[in-house]
């Protein structure tokens, strides 16, 4: 990027470049190193991203794990504009809109057995997590089982940034400073096992008796006091962990034993990123409720939600019909703009084949990355649909510091990746091309190489 301080860039003609970044505090970023050399994007096109000097990159992990069909789809973009110029802002408190019972009909059918109700959260993840757990707790005393208070997550999990995702959630980095989060909540063993399932191709082979672990917590504190579990069946932001071969399905198997509520957390996985619509239907697992957001929308407009199985709406259609049968929610729950980017989302899905895309490319994406074995730093290689992880050798008393260097260094080249600690963690746009997918891993071959 050029050089120059953006005060001179903007002196000389180029007003998308702001002259003071200082007033933005930017979430999980390292301020001061962005702001002494700023990457600041300006428009996007597809696969591609535009620099504020003029520069293309290469979108190598769709924003955020989000947008999944491209950035700026046409058809997203048309709906969204015509949604605003219609109706800008309804409320769903008592009252609704029909984009909102078309979309919920539509995820639901997409939604595998009978998790045939839908509820919109607002802003994304974090919310739609929340409101899972909530609904967790609520259905538990619903039917009369009110001593079931606990909610078990996962080390290394990640579950959004609110006070119920950091509990449930197992990344240290997340929770450390921020006190007690929740009582009531527990961890089940993660997953990663570098000794025994380093450079796995799909599944892991080894770690499936892990599960055994919510047995242990069972045995600790009383199936009677235990609401729900969550899990990511493909953990994203803690490092791209799969998971061990039968691992989903046991935990599906002792939940079902303790009368536990399972919730997968698919912000990531919903909406094709392993070449199906959900990871449960990958998996053959059916969850009592997922967690949505992401690819729910393109990302075009933040929404989130929440799928729950019939038996579990059910539970709170009792009592007098003139009363709010769940005391939650937010504002911002099924916005209009939401609705119609998620409408024309599900529609391009479809039109254009996506879901089928990424199961006709998963073959080749996993020989690519798995090519990068032997390259210098590299120490495991993890891939699933389109999702991929490079781990490195961390610097001896300098954790991070050479993932990072590769993302600048790749980001100067025209590449865009995503680091968390010393791993890479890939997942672009479902329209990446063969050509795409070589020129990504080249450049991060050629640049591993170059680092110390």
């Amino acid at each position: 990027m050029d050089d120059a301080p953006l005060d001179v860039i903007s002196a000389r003609g180029d007003l998308r470049a702001p002259n003071n970044l200082e007033s933005f505090w930017m979430p999980f970023t390292a301020n001061r190193s962005f702001k002494a050399a700023p990457r600041l994007y300006a428009s996007a096109k597809g696969m591609y991203y535009t620099t504020v000097d003029g520069r293309q990159v290469l979108d190598g992990t769709a924003g955020l794990w989000c947008v999944n069909a491209g950035h700026c789809h046409p058809k997203i973009v048309q709906a969204i504009q015509d949604q605003a110029a219609e109706m800008d802002y309804a409320p769903s408190f008592q009252m609704g809109h029909p984009k909102a019972f078309e979309l919920a009909s539509r995820v639901a059918q997409l939604l595998p057995g009978d998790l045939d109700h839908v509820f919109f959260a607002a802003g994304g993840g974090s919310e739609a997590v929340d409101s899972a757990l909530k609904i967790a707790l609520a259905y538990q005393r619903q039917i009369g089982q009110g001593t079931r208070t606990r909610l078990i997550g996962r080390e290394r999990g990640y579950h959004g940034t609110g006070f119920g995702g950091i509990s449930v959630g197992g990344m240290v980095a997340n929770r450390r400073t921020f006190g007690t989060m929740l009582s009531g909540v527990d961890h089940i063993r993660h997953t990663h096992d570098l000794a025994r399932n380093a450079y796995s191709r799909g599944l892991p082979q080894h770690g499936f008796e892990l599960a055994d672990d919510l047995e242990r917590l069972v045995a600790l504190h009383d199936a009677s006091t235990i609401a729900a579990v969550i899990v990511e069946p493909v953990a994203g932001s803690t490092g791209v962990l799969m998971p061990p071969k039968g691992y989903l399905q046991r935990l599906r198997e002792i939940c079902d034993k303790h009368g536990i509520l399972l919730i997968f957390d698919e912000v990531i996985t919903g909406f094709g990123r392993l070449g199906t619509s959900f990871a449960a239907d990958y998996f053959g697992v059916q969850p009592d409720m997922v967690t949505m957001a992401k690819g729910l929308t393109n990302a075009a407009v933040p929404a989130g939600a929440v799928g729950v199985r019939k038996h579990i709406y059910d539970a709170f259609m009792t009592g007098p019909e003139h009363m709010i049968e769940l005391f939650h929610g937010y504002t911002y729950s099924a916005h209009p703009l939401a609705m119609a980017a998620g409408l024309a989302t599900l529609d391009v899905y479809r039109e254009e084949g996506l879901f089928e895309r990424v199961a006709e490319l998963a073959p080749y994406w996993e020989q690519a990355l798995h090519s990068l074995k032997g390259t210098r730093h590299v120490i495991d290689i993890r891939n699933l649909g389109l999702i991929g992880a490079v781990e490195l050798e961390p610097i001896a008393g300098r954790p991070t510091a050479r993932a990072y260097d590769l993302f600048i260094k790749c980001f100067q080249k025209g590449v865009g990746i995503r680091t968390t600690g010393d791993i890479v963690a890939l997942s672009p746009p479902f329209i990446i091309e063969k050509s795409e997918i070589d020129r990504l891993v080249e450049t991060m071959r050629e640049t591993l190489q170059t680092l110390d």
